[in-house]
């Protein structure tokens, strides 16, 4: 297993470099699209079709293999029409303790390959009464309730128009029935509280999950496309007043990833 250590680069840019260097020898060039799949959505991959080529995550320098159930660990090279895709089965969250860097060093890394559109999902729970389990929703905002950023120094990224529109509009044309939301991004790994879900919906959100916002910001630095999906796998803390469970999550997520795979391809296929 792929590890920082003295010998990789200390600087994140040149880490991403040389992973990307190595995903590239391994998995082939010009890939246009990377597609992060979180937790519960593995089983979307079989959607994509034939690999092309894979490797493990734990592989690549800078990467860990995940530790989270239901994330798997590999990145597949398939082929969706024209375009050639990187499927990340799997992701680090910043709950790990590994800090920011790894968290995102996936996107970097695949924007240091040539990439230039990500695709973000994730497992969220839903703040408004008609959310159903099962239900994508288009991201079209965050809130980052991490405190914390993937950039450092004098970096002021823009992050107007950060989910964007004309993917979503494109979304919305293969799915007319597709809802928008703000996605609340929590460090975790701790479910929220009753509280902590009033106080969000108060401030606007629609969905609250423990991804996406850190890896948005740094594809935005890096001048990719991002098109984010929340997949509804559960209610949030005290909307329903049942309990919250992980193994519940995934379970949502199985029974709804292939669907969700289905439409993705879609998208991809149809990308301008």
């Amino acid at each position: 297993m792929s590890q920082p250590t003295p010998a990789h680069p200390a600087d994140p840019a040149a880490l991403a470099a040389q992973a990307a260097e190595q995903l590239t020898t391994t998995l082939g060039e010009g890939h246009d699209v990377a597609v992060v799949m979180g937790s519960g959505w593995a089983p979307a991959a079989d959607a994509f079709g034939e690999t092309l080529a894979s490797v493990a995550i734990g592989d690549l320098p800078g990467f860990a293999a995940p530790t989270v159930t239901g994330h798997g660990g590999e990145i597949r090279s398939v082929q969706v029409g024209a375009r050639k895709v990187l499927l990340f089965l799997g992701r680090t969250h910043l709950y790990e303790g590994r800090g920011v860097e790894p968290v995102v060093h996936g996107i970097r890394t695949a924007a240091a390959a040539g990439v230039r559109t990500v695709v973000l999902t994730n497992a969220a729970g839903g703040l408004r009464p008609g959310h159903r389990v099962g239900q994508a929703v288009l991201i079209s905002d965050h809130l980052n309730m991490t405190a914390r950023s993937p950039l450092v120094g004098a970096t002021f990224v823009d992050l107007t128009d950060l989910y964007s529109a004309r993917l979503r509009t494109l979304a919305k044309e293969i799915d007319p029935s597709l809802t928008e939301g703000v996605y609340a991004a929590l460090p975790g790994p701790h479910f929220e509280t009753p509280a902590e879900i009033r106080m969000l919906t108060t401030l606007g959100a629609d969905l609250v999950g423990m991804s996406t916002a850190l890896e948005a910001i740094a594809a935005r630095a890096a001048g990719m496309e991002v098109f984010g999906l929340s997949m509804v796998t559960n209610a949030a803390a005290g909307i329903t007043g049942e309990a919250l469970d992980h193994l519940e999550v995934l379970e949502a997520g199985k029974a709804a990833a292939g669907r969700l795979g289905a439409f993705l391809v879609e998208l991809i296929g149809r990308m301008p």
